[in-house]
């Protein structure tokens, strides 16, 4: 009896590559395969291999990853003129994935679905490509789905500024600072277009600018920050809403992205600068105190992954307009330039009078006088003395002039 050959995996790098192209975590992979989230993640690292059935189906499931862009420029036969499309090596002849619970190719259901009022999965649309014309394409003309960076940039903005207000405001438990905070982080993306454009996650670059801007200390100093906003109309609502603002800055964060946007715990660590155990003990103690306050509310992770989606639901936040923050991010960069001309300038002008009008040489200080060898310093005009003052006067009262200054008097 034979044994079949083990189904071919791809390098573990390759594995975490594939994931995040289509935006899934590993606890969606542990669910699919069947595993836990720790051993997905073992996987990704290389530390282990996965084994048996799980190891074929995590293999078709990769291979239905790969699949997704490439399987509608496959043809049945080769076309004249026509390049077919080459999958990797383990990818090929793969049957698609199933599920490890009813042995069914699941849809994909997008992170943080709740956060952004998605409860349908999006299903994958597979368009074939079109047959290329004989006279070959045309250089002169614009290339066929070609985007440019602004049109780009609207359909991040229009896509992921809804969903991350709604955070934000979660965050700050203030309306207008986090409208004010996601559109300051749109115009930073802006800015920074070249760098955003070819980040692994875009979307995860915006949310990290503005949840640092929301969470900045400055703001508490702002005159309109000094009164709470009006809190929500309901009354679980409110109460919800005061046990998340109670919590410390760092462990809400940490709940927000972890229960309510859906990373997982690594990446969790990542986008919050900090350690996987520290983000897990913040993680623990601000479910303990939520459970603790609001046993009725958020007992369990999926009860309180559900409370915020239903909190972020309830509020209704304007997103910014896309085209509105890029020509506010253009007259913001075009302000700071200005300014530090104008800085720049101010500094050189200085620098000039300074150099105008400073000395060409130098002029070493006078010293004080000293006494030497029991001969007094010369110190300038200094009083008379009385012997002195009555010689002043005698000589005053004599006459200047006649013959009395010219002929000796006999005695």
């Amino acid at each position: 009896m034979t044994q079949s050959p083990a189904t071919p995996l791809p390098s573990p790098k390759e594995r975490r590559r594939l994931r995040e192209a289509k935006s899934l975590s590993q606890a969606e992979i542990a669910a699919r395969v069947g595993v836990t989230r720790e051993t997905v993640r073992s996987w990704e690292a290389g530390r282990s291999k996965p084994r048996g059935r799980k190891r074929d189906i995590y293999a078709r499931l990769l291979a239905e990853l790969a699949n997704e862009r490439t399987v509608a420029g496959e043809l049945t036969g080769e076309r004249a003129g026509e390049r077919s499309v080459r999958r990797p090596s383990w990818a090929r002849d793969a049957p698609p994935a199933i599920d490890a619970k009813d042995g069914k190719s699941p849809a994909r259901i997008p992170v943080g679905a709740a956060m952004n009022g998605h409860t349908r999965p999006d299903p994958v649309v597979r368009t074939p490509p079109a047959a290329p014309s004989a006279a070959g394409p045309d250089p002169s003309g614009p290339r066929a789905g070609a985007t440019t960076p602004a049109e780009a940039f609207d359909t991040l903005c229009v896509t992921c500024a809804p969903g991350l207000v709604r955070q934000t405001y979660l965050l700050t438990g203030r309306r207008t600072l986090a409208q004010e905070s996601v559109e300051r982080a749109f115009q930073l993306a802006w800015q920074r277009w070249p760098e955003v454009a070819v980040d692994r996650d875009p979307a995860g670059w915006v949310r990290a600018a503005a949840y640092e801007y929301a969470m900045s200390p400055w703001h508490r100093l702002r005159p309109t920050h000094r009164h709470p906003d009006a809190p929500p109309a309901e009354a679980a609502d409110r109460a919800f809403l005061k046990v998340l603002m109670s919590l410390p800055p760092a462990q809400r964060r940490t709940l927000l992205l972890y229960d309510g946007v859906g990373l997982d715990l690594p990446d969790t660590a990542a986008e919050t600068e900090a350690s996987t155990p520290a983000t897990a003990n913040r993680l623990l103690n601000a479910r303990e105190v939520i459970a603790e306050k609001l046993p009725d509310q958020a007992s369990t992770p999926e009860a309180l992954h559900q409370r915020l989606g239903e909190l972020c639901g309830a509020e209704k936040l304007r997103p910014p307009n896309a085209a509105r923050v890029r020509t506010g991010s253009e007259h913001r960069a075009r302000f700071w330039t200005r300014a530090a001309i104008a800085f720049t300038a101010l500094i050189v002008g200085a620098t000039a009078l300074t150099l105008r009008s400073a000395p060409t040489h130098y002029e070493p200080p006078q010293s004080p006088g000293k006494a030497i060898n029991d001969i007094p310093p010369h110190m300038g005009p200094a009083h008379l003395t009385y012997a002195d003052q009555l010689l002043h006067k005698k000589l005053r009262e004599d006459l200047s002039s006649g013959p009395e200054k010219l002929t000796p008097l006999a005695r």
